[in-house]
């Protein structure tokens, strides 16, 4: 008797045996992707960027002439006063865009540009330590306002013990605002980390940029008190002042030379502040 010769069960290939498993792994893989895509990658990616660094020319350091005597009955000639303290920086526009937006600044530091509208700015004013994290887009809306913008980076003393003690010093002693008298605190100023600029330290407002080598009181306060609230394009306080003309959108020679820039040499807040939108 013939004996029927039966074919030996088919094995099932790997792609069969692990099918559910693999497509397990593969969905886990693409929800991980696009976690790393839509949350992750910016985070790692720059928020703005610089074309150039904002260095210019040192001014003469003012001389005031001497005054010639006065005839008798004569009336005497006005005195010639310095100009004040800081450089105007072209103009980069002011258009709002969404939170998160990479913006590209034509000049750094800005003392324009497109800028977040809430709740990425206004921040809240106060001190941000050189770990917290800030952007130019927050704190530009700040100066649209009339604030001030004081930036450090860590060329200087800035992000040392010491720098971060000065800076909380100065900001228990910073003044009203020179037009509209609003208290520091809710508004003005913003101190913050900023790296791209060459210089330890610059004094921002609107289209004017104070570069500094130290952190110097007088001077930074003087800036304040002649510069502030005066060229800003969204006047908070219209019932005590009229803005002044906006300064040009294109280089112009330096009034004065506050502190020569040399040298090549962003935050949840410190403990002084916490950001918030106004």
């Amino acid at each position: 008797m013939r004996r029927s010769r039966r074919p030996a069960p088919r094995r099932a290939t790997f792609l069969e045996r692990y099918r559910n498993l693999l497509l397990w792994i593969g969905g886990i893989a693409v929800f991980a992707g696009l976690v790393f895509v839509g949350f992750v990658a910016p985070g790692l990616s720059p928020a703005y960027a610089c074309v150039n660094p904002f260095e210019p020319t040192p001014a003469p350091s003012f001389v005031a002439p001497s005054r010639a005597p006065v005839a008798s009955g004569a009336t005497p000639a006005p005195a010639v006063t310095p100009p004040p303290p800081g450089y105007v920086e072209p103009d980069m526009g002011r258009n709002h865009v969404a939170v998160g937006t990479k913006v590209t600044y034509t000049w750094c530091p800005p003392a324009s540009g497109w800028h977040y509208p809430p709740p990425g700015g206004p921040i809240k004013g106060g001190l941000y330590g050189p770990n917290d994290k800030t952007v130019p887009q927050g704190w530009i809306h700040n100066m649209e306002h009339g604030a001030i913008v004081l930036l450090y980076n860590c060329t200087g003393d800035g992000c040392t013990d010491d720098g971060q003690a000065a800076l909380r010093s100065l900001l228990a002693r910073w003044p009203d605002s020179p037009i509209c008298h609003f208290p520091p605190g809710a508004l003005t100023p913003v101190i913050a980390r900023f790296d791209d600029m060459p210089y330890p330290y610059a004094a921002l407002v609107w289209d004017t940029v104070l570069p500094m080598q130290t952190l110097d009181e007088k001077l930074l306060f003087d800036f304040y008190a002649a510069r502030a609230e005066r060229f800003n394009p969204e006047n908070q306080c219209p019932q005590l002042s009229s803005p002044g003309p906006t300064p040009t959108s294109v280089p112009v020679t330096p009034t004065t030379v506050p502190t020569t820039p040399a040298g090549s040499a962003a935050p949840a807040p410190s403990a002084s502040s916490a950001p918030a939108a106004s």
